[in-house]
């Protein structure tokens, strides 16, 4: 991709894995909570979590569970880059998260802390409770570019005629077919043109 291609107000995001270090939540509350004290984020080699971590899935549902209802108690993150990135996009188009959280509300308010220099109607949560439900998302918001940490979700997009950005973690390192791929939201940056339209 070149510098500067996406336009700010044709581009969306995912939140976990985007812009929370959800993962990083997770391990701090596997430790925390049920004294598992050996977790490491490159462990985390698939999105399902059951997949690649030694613990029982009922601890894993129970933690996901804990940080989808209440981000502020599970002290949430935002991940490096992702607050000074989102508040410059922000001052020429509205943001848009897509997420496939089934809870609104939580997410929502904590966007709205993490990025106290833009304004709340300038932040537009939607979310779709699947991951299978953002590709009509985007399209009927006429959203051309996608940022996700979700590999599947991101071949999904790019089938749908739309250009998905993965944004690189360690359970997406597998063959994204060619799909752009972004290490840092310094790296984001520069794809998206930050002035405004003369």
């Amino acid at each position: 991709m070149k510098a500067h291609e996406i336009l700010a107000h044709e581009i969306a995001f995912d939140i976990d894995g985007v812009v929370a270090d959800t993962m990083a939540s997770f391990i701090a509350i596997a430790k925390q909570d049920y004294g598992i004290h050996d977790l490491v984020k490159e462990q985390i080699t698939s999105y399902w979590l059951e997949e690649c971590l030694p613990i029982p899935d009922e601890i894993i549902w129970k933690i996901i569970d804990k940080i989808l209802t209440d981000p502020f108690g599970t002290d949430l993150r935002p991940l490096p880059g992702a607050v000074e990135a989102l508040t410059r996009i922000a001052a020429i188009a509205p943001l848009t998260f897509v997420t496939a959280r089934p809870l609104k509300p939580p997410i929502e308010q904590w966007l709205y802390s993490t990025l106290p220099a833009v304004p709340t109607q300038r932040i537009r949560v939607i979310a779709t409770g699947k991951h299978s439900a953002k590709v009509a998302v985007l399209r009927d918001n006429g959203i051309r570019n996608f940022v996700e940490d979700h590999l599947a979700t991101c071949m999904e997009i790019h089938q749908a005629g739309m250009r998905a950005i993965v944004f690189d973690q360690p359970w997406n390192r597998d063959d994204c077919n060619g799909l752009p791929r972004v290490r840092s939201w310094d790296e984001m940056l520069n794809l998206i043109q930050l002035s405004h339209a003369s």
